[in-house]
C-alpha cells in the first residue's frame, strides 16, 4: 500500500499547532513571489536613510526575492513571537514618553525586546525544530527557518501573510496584538494555501508615533531615517552620537519603545499570557535588563562587559557602544553624583567613551553653573 504525504491543508493545522506550542502567536502563510516593497526598499537606501548598516546595501539585490535564501522555496510561513516588558507595558511602569524616568542615576531605559536573552538564539533553535518537524511531517520537502539571520524583506511577507500592516512608525501592527513582536520565517518547498494578505490600514488620522518621537526620526509617515532613529544611535552606530542628537536621546540606554509605547493599538492590545509568546517555551522578560544603572555600567571592563551581557542584545553594542551610550544618559540626567564616574570615564583608552564621558561631564557643570 503506497502511503501518500498528508494534504497541504492538514499540513498547515498542524504546522500552526506546532508553531503554537513554541510559543509563536501570530502565524500567515504567503506566496514565495518577489517582495511587494523591495522598490520602496532600494528608493530608501539610495536616500542615505540606512547609515551605517552597509549590510543592507550588500544584500540589497538578494532582497527581491526569497529564492535568494531558499532555491526551491514555494512558500513563505510567517510567524510573530509576543514580548513585553515582564508582562506589563511601559505606561504601567510610569515610562511613558522619553523623560519621566529622568530623576536618578540610576535610570537607564532598555527598549522590551532586549529585557530577556537574545532572541535571535531562542527564535533560532525554535525555527529549526519546525524546519525538522516539518521535513518528517513530508518527505521529500525542505524548510529554512529565519529571523533576522537572512536578506528576507520579513515585513512584507507578514502583510502579505495576512498578520498586520504598516504602521506610520513603519512598525508591523496586527489589530489584536499590537506591534510589540518578534518576526520570524519559515521557508519550505512545500506549495502550502496562503492566507489573505492585508490591504486595510486602521492608523487613521492618528500620529501619535511620529509627534512623539525625540529625534524626528520619520520624515514622513511610513518612512524612518534610521540615522535619527534612538534605536540606531544606540545600537548600530560604532562612533560618536552627534551632538545635536544627545539631549532627544534622553535616557534610552539601548533602543527606543516610544512610537510603540505611545500607540493605540498597543494599548489596547492584550499582554501575552503564559504559553502565549511567554512561559515555558516562549521568550521571557528579565527584570534586570529593563533599567540599568549608567555610572555602574562606566566602570565595566571590555572582560566584564562581555561576561554580564553574554546571550544578550546588549552585546551588540560592544562595551564601546554601550559604555558611549551610559555617559550620553548621564549627561542627560545632570546628576553631579555621576561626575566621578565621568573623570575617569574621560581617561579611558577608547576615544569615543572618553569623548562621551567628556561631553556628559562638561553639560553637567554647565547645569550646575547655572543654578
Amino acid at each position: 500500500m503506497t502511503h501518500l504525504p498528508p494534504a497541504p491543508e492538514s499540513v498547515v493545522g498542524r504546522l500552526r499547532r506546532e508553531t503554537e506550542r513554541r510559543g509563536f502567536t501570530l502565524f500567515g502563510v504567503a506566496p514565495a513571489t518577489d517582495a511587494d516593497g523591495f522598490g520602496r526598499f532600494c528608493d530608501w537606501l539610495d536616500r542615505g536613510f540606512a547609515g551605517e548598516m552597509k549590510y543592507l546595501h550588500k544584500y540589497r539585490e538578494h532582497r527581491r526575492h526569497p529564492g535568494s535564501v531558499v532555491a526551491s522555496v514555494r512558500s513563505v510561513v510567517m510567524l510573530g513571537l509576543e514580548y513585553a516588558e515582564c508582562g506589563v507595558r511601559s505606561a504601567e511602569c510610569g515610562m511613558e514618553g522619553n523623560d519621566s524616568a529622568l530623576h536618578a542615576p540610576q535610570s537607564a531605559l532598555v527598549a522590551k525586546y532586549a529585557h530577556g536573552p537574545d532572541y535571535h538564539r531562542h527564535i533560532w533553535d525554535r525555527l529549526n525544530e519546525l524546519s525538522a518537524w516539518l521535513m518528517v511531517e513530508v518527505p521529500g520537502s525542505y524548510a529554512h527557518g529565519t529571523c533576522d539571520s537572512a536578506p528576507l524583506l520579513e515585513r512584507d511577507f507578514a502583510r502579505r501573510a495576512g498578520l498586520g500592516w504598516f504602521g506610520k512608525n513603519t512598525m508591523l501592527i496586527n489589530k489584536h496584538r499590537g506591534s510589540f513582536f518578534f518576526l520570524a520565517g519559515l521557508l519550505t518547498s512545500l506549495e502550502l494555501p496562503t492566507n489573505t494578505p492585508h490591504t486595510a490600514n486602521h492608523c487613521g488620522t492618528c500620529t501619535a508615533c511620529l509627534d512623539a518621537c525625540p529625534t524626528s526620526a520619520f520624515p514622513a509617515p511610513g518612512v524612518l531615517d534610521a540615522t535619527k532613529c534612538i534605536s540606531y544611535l544606540t545600537i548600530e552606530l560604532r562612533g560618536a552620537i552627534p551632538l545635536e542628537l544627545r539631549e532627544p536621546v534622553g535616557n534610552w540606554l539601548f533602543g527606543c519603545d516610544v512610537c510603540q509605547d505611545v500607540c493605540p493599538w498597543n494599548t489596547r492590545s492584550p499582554l501575552p499570557l503564559v504559553g502565549e509568546g511567554l512561559g515555558v517555551r516562549g521568550w521571557e522578560g528579565n527584570p534586570d535588563l529593563a533599567t540599568l544603572d549608567p555610572i555602574e555600567l562606566l566602570s565595566l571592563s571590555k572582560r566584564d562587559f562581555e561576561r554580564r551581557f553574554d546571550n544578550t542584545s546588549l552585546l551588540r553594542t560592544r562595551r564601546t557602544g554601550l559604555l558611549r551610550n551610559a555617559a550620553i544618559v548621564l549627561g542627560n540626567i545632570g546628576d553631579e553624583r555621576a561626575l566621578p564616574a565621568l573623570e575617569r570615564a574621560r581617561t579611558d583608552g577608547d576615544e569615543v567613551i572618553a569623548e562621551a564621558a567628556t561631553w556628559a561631564a562638561g553639560r553637567i557643570r554647565q547645569r550646575i553653573s547655572r543654578e
